[in-house]
């Protein structure tokens, strides 16, 4: 298969349909696969980069018993525990980001879901920032219901996070406290909602190159319009402590791949960006336009200042919005 001709394809207006033939993807030439996946990024996106932040809003005791995560109860991970953060530290984080020029923010929690007094702070917290802060505002709160999703859109949320993780034939030897049906079942109530979607997985998790394909080409037939790409970090006390990391390489063809099939939407580098020279450089220039950053991540390396650099140095523009085209 020729990687250019297909990017060119592409552009044109074709699309990979999910039960086509998509084996070329795992043995074609990397340099040409990544060539191809820039032309379709610079075509669709532009220049813009587009970056997010996050605040752990909740951390530990989740009942999932996902085999990656630090926070399931049912890992013995050594991690820092506590309740919902207080509204203040919430809004200095998000002012702190907003400041320095970050384009999303979102509270993360641990949990199946938010419920109770923990989404009623969620939702203030979130009407606070919408209207103090310059940046756009998305959400992590586990399964929600149709009347949660609602709340929260009325609260400002412009966008709702919810990982597949991995393909349909792999989820079950990631997880088995929910499925991923109940995981397509809540992006489609945040969808009916009106919010925008940010899915995507974890990489590295002994899936294969097929279910690479698969969970990219079910994100296509959602619609999600924000793809962020895990490499996994194996942490100590989890199931997956001791898989051996990803190569850049298979970090650069998973983006390059992701483009190809989901050409329009935002493809995310976020943890695992160490694992890359650069701390992805390259992957920039091979599909991926946006990434998760912040100072107080540990997952890439880069801080806030050292991520906005990077991105100037390759051409993009990481302007706000109002100020940049492609949005």
């Amino acid at each position: 298969m020729d990687m250019i001709k297909l990017a060119e394809e592409i552009i044109s207006g074709k699309r990979l349909s999910h039960t086509e033939d998509k084996s070329f993807f795992i043995t074609s030439d990397l340099g040409q696969l990544c060539k191809g996946a820039d032309m379709i990024r610079r075509h669709f996106k532009g220049d813009c980069a587009d970056l997010c932040s996050i605040i752990n809003g909740r951390s530990g005791r989740c009942s999932e018993n996902c085999k990656f995560c630090a926070q399931s109860a049912h890992n013995c991970t050594g991690i820092s525990e506590y309740g919902f953060l207080d509204e203040e530290t919430i809004l200095a984080e998000c002012r702190r980001n907003a400041e320095k020029g970050v384009h999303r923010f979102s509270i993360v929690t641990a949990g199946r879901t938010l419920a109770g007094t923990d989404f009623e702070k969620a939702l203030s917290a979130y009407r606070r920032m919408n209207s103090e802060c310059d940046i756009d505002l998305c959400a992590s709160h586990g399964l929600l219901t149709d009347e949660q999703f609602i709340l929260l859109r009325e609260a400002g949320i412009k966008r709702y996070h919810c990982n597949l993780e991995t393909s349909r034939r792999n989820f079950p030897n990631i997880c088995t406290t929910h499925t991923f049906d109940d995981k397509i079942a809540c992006i489609k109530r945040a969808q009916a909602a009106g919010l925008e979607v940010c899915s995507g997985g974890i990489i590295g998790m002994g899936e294969t190159w097929e279910d690479r394909i698969d969970m990219a080409d079910t994100l296509a037939e959602l619609g999600v319009n924000s793809v962020p790409i895990n490499a996994l970090m194996p942490i100590k006390g989890t199931p997956l402590e001791n898989v051996k990391s990803l190569t850049e390489e298979d970090i650069l063809r998973t983006a390059a791949i992701f483009r190809f099939i989901l050409p329009e939407a935002n493809i995310r580098l976020a943890a695992g960006r160490n694992l890359m020279r650069d701390c992805g450089k390259q992957a920039f220039l091979s599909g991926a336009d946006s990434t998760i950053t912040g100072d107080m991540l540990t997952t890439s390396g880069n801080s806030i200042s050292d991520d906005f650099a990077l991105l100037n140095s390759l051409g993009f523009n990481t302007g706000k919005k109002q100020e940049r085209t492609g949005f």
